[in-house]
């Protein structure tokens, strides 16, 4: 095949998938409804970010610089399109954010032309990844993410030891990005933090994760919540946990919230996820929980165990048995666009309603944190289909 044979066959395959439609899976759980395909995939990424299109240069039309995965993806809605602000991750290990586009959000996503360039501060970041997008009620649009320093204080033998905190950014169009100093807290480390989209007595309220480590949480307790009285110098003073890690349960290692929550008539709508280690390692999981409308840090249900798992294909890859979320759409007209990554490897999506999701919010059951608990929870359903 010569390079003119090869660069057509790049490009036609590349159309095939970006065209690709995408079904519901049949039947489902009655929550929500997965899809047949991933919505981004390495292989979504333009040939032009990958190969050196110049004959000149590249008469094997050899890939230059691979991507090795695209997934946990920050999602909104942007002048009636589904735009996913993706995790990119290059063969070099160094992820950066891209954005791609949907007509409808659940098929045909395709990348702008160039990936985000980020601004950094006096101290830059090696590594950004897992963004929120937050349409704030100021009227800017912002991204919290996170930013991987190398720990300075590690030894020399050990080049993994790093400093993970909150990077912010915010954007009018999502092509002009201001960056803004990393949030300030008490917590030694930070990751997943969130911001609310609306002001709470005033100020900037923020879901934060705070860990004594970069992997392990340590002392963290959980998913917290905090206050700061300005995006330009955000400082978090103090932390309040409001959903803590508990003892065998799907959550026991970490935990932390997904994008930010979603507003409904009966409290905010939060997508968190949860950690538990096993025998093969850690293992991803979601679940959903509500907070009281007027009382952000006041959990009012909390249904048991987990929303969604890693099935099939989303259990492999380069960390396996995970999903991760950090994007939802809530639309006008109540259908809710779940985008979750798998196996920090592609993305998907899942759709539901927010009647659904509160359906399952408020009416199953809590976990009881035994296993007799568990035995007569079901045994209570048993005894109601029998009436």
């Amino acid at each position: 095949m010569n390079f003119e044979q090869r660069l057509a066959a790049l490009q036609q395959s590349s159309e095939v998938l970006l065209s690709r439609p995408n079904s519901r899976l049949p039947l489902g759980n009655g929550v929500y409804d997965r899809y047949a395909h991933p919505v981004l995939t390495a292989a979504h990424t333009p040939i032009c970010w990958r190969y050196d299109l110049r004959k000149e240069t590249n008469p094997y039309l050899m890939e230059r610089y691979g991507i090795n995965g695209v997934f946990n993806a920050g999602a909104i809605k942007f002048e009636d399109k589904y735009l996913l602000v993706a995790r990119v991750e290059s063969v070099d290990r160094k992820s950066f954010f891209a954005v791609a586009e949907s007509p409808n959000g659940t098929d045909r996503f395709s990348f702008w032309d160039e990936p985000v360039t980020m601004p950094e501060t006096a101290d830059p970041d090696t590594n950004v990844y897992d963004i929120r997008m937050v349409q704030h009620e100021d009227g800017w649009i912002y991204g919290l993410f996170c930013t991987e320093r190398k720990d300075p204080a590690a030894p020399p033998a050990d080049q993994s030891a790093a400093v993970a905190q909150c990077g912010i950014v915010r954007t009018r169009d999502l092509r002009n990005w201001e960056r803004l100093p990393d949030l300030i807290t008490p917590s030694p480390q930070q990751r997943n933090v969130v911001l609310h989209p609306e002001f709470v007595n005033g100020q900037y309220a923020f879901y934060t994760r705070p860990q004594d480590g970069f992997i392990n949480t340590g002392s963290g307790g959980g998913i917290g919540f905090g206050l700061a009285a300005s995006m330009e110098q955000a400082v978090i003073k103090e932390e309040l946990v409001i959903d803590p890690r508990v003892y065998h349960t799907i959550s026991e290692s970490k935990n932390g919230l997904g994008p930010a929550p979603i507003k409904t008539k009966l409290g905010w709508l939060h997508l968190a996820h949860g950690v538990r280690n096993t025998a093969a390692g850690l293992r991803y999981v979601l679940y959903l929980f509500m907070t009281d409308l007027q009382d952000l840090t006041k959990v009012i249900h909390k249904p048991a165990g987990y929303f969604l798992a890693p099935e099939g294909e989303e259990r492999v890859g380069d960390v396996s048995n995970v999903v991760f979320s950090n994007g939802w759409i809530a639309d006008e007209n109540g259908e809710v666009f779940i985008y979750y990554g798998s196996s920090d490897t592609r993305m998907h999506v899942a759709t539901s309603t927010i009647d659904r999701l509160l359906d399952y919010v408020v009416n199953t059951p809590e976990d009881g944190l035994r296993s007799a608990v568990t035995v007569a929870t079901i045994n209570t359903i048993i005894a109601h289909n029998k009436i």
